[in-house]
């Protein structure tokens, strides 16, 4: 795994749990708090790519994340 790599996370609350999810590796963690759930996702992908046996053919480019609007009842 290269020595340091920025990767993009979606982040949604599940009850009292966050989960975090890698966008790039299909990777996904939890936490109490927001940051718990980063930290441990950065873990989880890492430990990832340490197993496995191409880690850059692992990583994909970010996606497109954008927003849309679901047009109103009518």
């Amino acid at each position: 795994m290269p020595a340091s790599q920025t990767l993009t996370a979606a982040v949604h609350r599940e009850e009292d749990w966050y989960v975090a999810q890698c966008l790039e590796v299909d990777v996904a963690s939890q936490g109490h708090t927001i940051d718990e759930a980063l930290a441990n996702l950065a873990e989880a992908v890492g430990l990832y790519l340490d197993e496995v046996d191409d880690p850059a053919g692992h990583v994909t480019s970010t996606p497109l994340v954008t927003s849309f609007r679901l047009p109103g009842a009518a």
